[in-house]
């Protein structure tokens, strides 16, 4: 059985993203130990909430989180989580991320449309990756979210539009940090084979 960690920082619907990866077939264990976390086939790095307070809880354990990037292993931000992995954040102040992978983090412009964000959309694939193998063009998945990653093509393993187009999964140059701003425990047996594939990938 392949161990994930998910990481416990005191940020995060750590329960829903544990049921969805047993769901899978795996059985995580939610953990803040550095050891444990360093051990993991996987990491999942769960957040809900304000991107301020996630870097601070993330301070302590900062390096353990660069550690493991720079293993190669792979690791999945979701929501918060994804936005963490980026260079920097406007929400609040400006914020220095994980920078694990170049990019902001923005707040959706005023328009009629509501902020934030929430409900199912549609995402358009952009590269191959194995965290999308098996995932149609145009599947819809659930959001909730204000803030929104901007970062290069490259970068972007499938986006969405939301007034504007936005990075809805990213990931890094040796592919294996990623992140997906949707909920992929909440998004049906298309955000399952996600989480599937991610556990397949480690």
């Amino acid at each position: 059985m392949k161990r994930i960690a998910i990481l416990d920082y005191g940020l995060g619907n750590l329960r829903s993203v544990q049921k969805g990866l047993e769901h899978v077939g795996s059985s995580p264990a939610i953990s803040g130990d550095p050891e444990e976390i360093l051990a993991a086939d996987g990491l999942i790095l769960p957040g809900v909430g304000a991107f301020v307070d996630a870097m601070k809880c993330l301070a302590p354990i900062k390096g353990i989180i660069e550690e493991y990037a720079r293993s190669g292993k792979p690791m999945l931000g979701i929501c918060l989580g994804q936005q963490v992995l980026m260079s920097s954040s406007e929400e609040g102040k400006l914020t220095d991320g994980l920078d694990l992978i170049s990019g902001k983090v923005l707040r959706f412009p005023k328009s009629e449309l509501k902020v934030p964000h929430i409900g199912w959309n549609n995402l358009k694939i952009k590269q191959d990756h194995p965290l999308f193998e098996g995932i149609p063009d145009n599947s819809f998945v659930y959001f909730v979210h204000s803030y929104y990653v901007d970062t290069a093509s490259e970068n972007t393993l499938a986006a969405c539009n939301y007034g504007l187009d936005f990075s809805a999964s990213v990931v890094n140059s040796k592919g294996n940090v990623m992140g997906t701003q949707f909920h992929p425990e909440k998004s049906g047996t298309i955000g399952l084979k996600i989480l599937k594939n991610f556990v397949e990938m480690c």
